[in-house]
């Protein structure tokens, strides 16, 4: 059985998921060191969480791979059902942090439903695909899944997050895609987005600090002479860290801006700074490389999946990566609005990292099952 599982996993994306985690320990470990909380407090605590996170990741993809991922069509009503609860009861009861009460205490843990229900959401939608596989292309059809993803999509908006709404939106449009969705629908809904997204300015449904976030993006593009400096704090400092890295960078723990703390949020959504300072032009490149060669294995998977489903999950789990990358990556250099996700296997965050790890494991699981073998 050993070696029959390692013929049949994929090793290249154990490998490349090896050296991303690598490449955030470091990071994160260096964001830390000296960094301090708004309140003053020290930040070195993370990191021993950060390995905490990482080694119970590395046991639930253990177990993701080895479960075989098309019993979970048959569980997709009570996992969407149980979504949908936790991410109720968060508005409830939850606890309020930078704006968004999206997460229960545990102690001196946290735990952020959204993070699995990305993951789950996946799940669902690649189990409804699958199901009406003939009828995919239907409007009705498309709708239904248009639906699925837009209870919970909506309920995060809530929180309120607009950058998990959107990796939610992000993997709805990916998966309806391969799905087969038509482009007089696509554009129905592009207009219709629009539309929602008028009223949501004008009749205050978006929070302020949604508004700033945007408008100062916005201003950035158009003139950044007009940015407020307070509003545009944390993008000018990211910006400062990364161009302050020039080639080969200043080295880990050697950052100016980060070991200064001069970042906000350095160890989560601005990592891509210290990156950019303490390992250079030259160490960036070689995360987004080994970030696209992740999403390449990925749609190598999707197209060797023995089904429907299995294809689904991956093109599922490329959309889950690739918004994590675009926006992270986008607002840290300037070119997406300030949204607060972190870097897939590179920011610190227990959930988060736990879910992405789920998420290879789910991957692996696919993988492994391209064809008819006993496990």
């Amino acid at each position: 059985m050993e070696s029959r599982f390692w013929r049949e996993s994929n090793l290249p994306l154990f490998g490349c998921v090896l050296v991303l985690i690598g490449i955030g320990l470091l990071s994160v470990y260096s964001a830390t060191l000296n960094a301090v909380a708004g309140n003053g407090a020290p930040l070195r605590v993370l990191f021993p969480r950060h390995v905490m996170s990482v080694l119970v990741g590395v046991v639930v993809m253990a177990t993701a791979m080895f479960f075989d991922y098309r019993l979970l069509s048959s569980l997709v009503r009570p996992l969407y059902v149980v979504t949908i609860v936790l991410l109720g009861i968060v508005l409830l009861v939850g606890d309020s942090r930078e704006g968004a009460q999206s997460w229960f205490a545990l102690g001196n843990r946290t735990l952020q439903p959204s993070e699995p229900a990305k993951l789950l959401l996946v799940v669902v939608l690649a189990a409804y695909f699958a199901r009406f596989e003939d009828k995919r292309e239907t409007w009705v059809v498309q709708t239904g899944g248009l639906v699925l993803a837009g209870i919970p999509l909506l309920m995060v908006l809530v929180q309120p997050d607009l950058g998990t709404a959107t990796v939610f939106a992000i993997i709805w449009l990916v998966m309806a895609w391969s799905a087969g969705i038509r482009w007089p629908y696509l554009l129905l809904l592009v207009l219709l987005a629009t539309l929602v997204f008028y009223i949501g300015w004008t009749e205050e449904v978006l929070s302020k600090e949604q508004k700033v976030r945007l408008t100062t993006f916005y201003w950035l593009m158009v003139d950044p002479s007009k940015v407020d400096r307070d509003e545009g704090y944390n993008i000018t400092q990211a910006l400062t860290a990364i161009g302050s890295g020039g080639l080969f960078g200043t080295g880990l723990t050697q950052g100016v801006m980060t070991q200064g703390s001069h970042v906000p949020v350095q160890h989560s959504d601005f990592i891509l700074s210290v990156i950019g300072e303490e390992l250079g032009f030259v160490g960036g490149v070689v995360l987004l490389l080994f970030q696209a060669l992740l999403l390449w294995i990925t749609l190598t998977i999707a197209s060797r999946a023995r089904d429907t489903f299995g294809r689904l999950i991956a093109v599922g789990v490329f959309g889950l990566f690739f918004s994590h990358l675009l926006v992270n990556g986008g607002m840290a250099m300037g070119l997406m609005p300030v949204t607060g996700l972190p870097m897939p296997f590179i920011s610190a965050g227990g959930t988060f990292t736990i879910t992405m790890l789920a998420a290879i494991g789910l991957l692996q699981s696919v993988a492994m099952r391209w064809r008819k073998i006993s496990f």
